[in-house]
Formats: C-alpha cells, sequence, structure tokens
C-alpha cells in the first residue's frame, strides 16, 4: 500500500519551490510568501486528517479498470502526438509495431498513414477496443519484454505513454532492437522521470471505492540511453517538452478529489505548484535506429 498524505504533498510542492528559489529563481517576498503559506497549513486541521492508503495496482488490472474512459480527455495525447507525427511522417509506409497500442490511438494513425500494423498490449480490455477501432491491424495479446513476433519483422515500433510501466528498460529496447529490421526506428513518448517524481501516475478506482495507482517507475533519462546503446540502438533525437510558464491558477476546493488525482492539490497553493512545475520537463520523447 501506498501512504498518500495531502499535507505532505502540498509541501513538497512548497519545496520544490522554495529550493528554486534559493538559487535565485524567486525574490524575498516570494519566499517569504511560501513560509507563510507553510505555516497556514500546518495549522488547517482539515488537511491533517486526510492521509489515505493507496493501493497499488499492476497493469493488466488497472488498465482493465482504466480502458472505460482511457480515450476520454488526456491530455497527455496532446503532447505525445505532435511529436510521433513529426518523425513518423516523415518516414516511408512499412511494417509497424504499436506497443502497448491500448485502444489502438496510434495503430489507427499508422494505418492511415499505409503501415501494416501489428499492435501488442497485455490488457485484453484495451485490445478489445483496439480491434473495434483498427481492425485491419493484426493485434495480440502479449508482453513488452516478450514481443509475439519474429526477429527483423518490422520497419518501425511506436511505443507511447508505457514504458513507464516496466520496472526495467533493458528487456524492453532489447525486444524493440531483435523485432526491428537493421535501419528500423524506434519513437517512444512518456512522462518525463520528474513527472513521474511528482506523483503524475495513473490513478484509477478500484471495484470497492478505493484508490488506486497503476505500478510505475522513474527512468532517469540516461536509463533510456545505456538501455538502447546495450540493446545496439542508436540515438537520433531527444526531446524534453517544459511545461509552459503561464500564470498561476486560481484555488480550487479539490479535497474532496485529491485521492484520484494527486496533483490536483496543485491548486491549494497555486504559486508555489506554478513555481515548481513551470519551465520543468513534462514529457520525455526519444527516436532511436537500429543500426
Amino acid at each position: 500500500m501506498i501512504y498518500e498524505h495531502p499535507l505532505a504533498y502540498v509541501l513538497g510542492l512548497e519545496g520544490i519551490a522554495l529550493m528554486r528559489s534559493f538559487t535565485g529563481e524567486h525574490d524575498r517576498a516570494f519566499v517569504e510568501a511560501r513560509l507563510a503559506e507553510i505555516r497556514k497549513f500546518l495549522d488547517d486541521d482539515s488537511l491533517a486528517g486526510a492521509a489515505v492508503e493507496v493501493a497499488r495496482v499492476d497493469t493488466v488490472p488497472g488498465y482493465r479498470i482504466w480502458s472505460r474512459t482511457y480515450d476520454g480527455p488526456n491530455a497527455a495525447f496532446d503532447l505525445d502526438e505532435p511529436f510521433i507525427r513529426e518523425i513518423v511522417g516523415a518516414l516511408p509506409a512499412g511494417d509497424a509495431l504499436d506497443a502497448a497500442c491500448g485502444t489502438g490511438r496510434l495503430a489507427a494513425y499508422l494505418a492511415g498513414r499505409g503501415h501494416r500494423v501489428h499492435g501488442v498490449d497485455s490488457s485484453p480490455d484495451m485490445l478489445e477496443r483496439a480491434r473495434s477501432r483498427v481492425p485491419q491491424a493484426e493485434l495480440r495479446l502479449g508482453e513488452l519484454c516478450a514481443l509475439p513476433l519474429a526477429d527483423a519483422s518490422v520497419d518501425l515500433v511506436v511505443c507511447s505513454l508505457a514504458l513507464t510501466h516496466v520496472p526495467v528498460l533493458g528487456p524492453v529496447l532489447a525486444e524493440f532492437a531483435r523485432v526491428l529490421r537493421p535501419g528500423g526506428h524506434v519513437v517512444t513518448a512518456d512522462i518525463h522521470p520528474e513527472g513521474v517524481a511528482r506523483g503524475v501516475v495513473p490513478p484509477v478506482r478500484l471495484p470497492d471505492g478505493r484508490p488506486g495507482r497503476v505500478a510505475t517507475y522513474r527512468h532517469l533519462v540516461g536509463d533510456y540511453v545505456r538501455a538502447a546503446l546495450a540493446a545496439g540502438l542508436l540515438v537520433r533525437r531527444c526531446e524534453e517538452p517544459l511545461h509552459p510558464e503561464g500564470e498561476p491558477g486560481e484555488r480550487a476546493e479539490v479535497l474532496e478529489r485529491w485521492d484520484v488525482w494527486p496533483w490536483a492539490l496543485c491548486d491549494l497553493a497555486p504559486e508555489a505548484a506554478h513555481a515548481a512545475i513551470a519551465g520543468r520537463p513534462s514529457m520525455l520523447f526519444w527516436h532511436f535506429q537500429r543500426g
């Protein structure tokens, strides 16, 4: 079980903001405001007793729950699709694998580009939706670390919002390299490790009403590089798009929903959250190529 306390999360945001102030990003008035806000939160009885225990849910049961709403509003789609389309759009049509294809969002795009599409996912519930969405694709149940494809059978592997769910990257990138033909490409997109560290972890509501988090792992940039090089993949491109600077949001009443979306607690301390997150990486994109 994971112990989540809203006070701890908000104070963590305040701490990140103060550390950025310590390096000169903010002035004395900002620091004093943060310290005063911390004192206020420590005296807030509504936060003091609001901790919950959250279940860690494996990907298959987690995505069984999430599959019903996965294609609903999802801000990550707005971030990953432009990068993936930019890379894939410049490649000729061929045999393409949508690894961890989910409901077939990217498989449908690949098919529309003229690729012969293969899809693999460990969730039967997600695959059921993908088969309805992309009936022309060859979709199979399988794991990223043991892809049910032959050696050198595809020209392109696309994998989005999945690698943070595997505990170790090496076996997965080795599988990507195995199924790729020489010169083939790998395009991946995922939540940045800084985001994972801030609690950007998929939430689910269990059948009994308890909150849960889909098992998620923080892989550093260097972890990707080492795994790719060990698999014989060359780094062609890496992008770390930043959260927009924007302006702090308005404080909102979020305690009734924070145990599902912990980052909603950013609304409790908008200035601190803005200072902690704005201008920091949101996603991590890679383009690899097999030598």
